[in-house]
């Protein structure tokens, strides 16, 4: 059965702007969470934002990244992530000025 979300993360309100992603459980440094984007050429900045990269906010201090794997973006955590923190990411892909 197809999950848009992983069963440990879930989106809810984010004090940094309107929902977030967040964790359920702890979450150890480079854990592979899965498809953020999908390459096409069709869409705006060449991806599909997938339910897993529609969510994630931008820090200046992310505890996650997207990195390019193929013709995905996928997202991983780049430091440990404690239950009920929220998932950020360093936007690079979007304009976010």
């Amino acid at each position: 059965m197809y999950k848009p979300l992983p069963d440990f993360l879930t989106i809810k309100q984010s004090e940094i702007e309107g929902l977030g992603l967040f964790t359920t459980k702890d979450l150890s440094i480079n854990k592979i969470i899965g498809i953020s984007h999908v390459m096409d050429g069709r869409f705006e900045d060449g991806y599909i934002r997938l339910p897993l990269g529609g969510f994630f906010n931008h820090s200046d201090s992310p505890n996650c990244e997207c990195y390019k794997d193929g013709e995905f973006l996928k997202l991983k955590t780049i430091k440990l992530i404690k239950a009920n923190q929220e998932l950020t990411v360093k936007y690079w892909l979007y304009d976010i000025s």
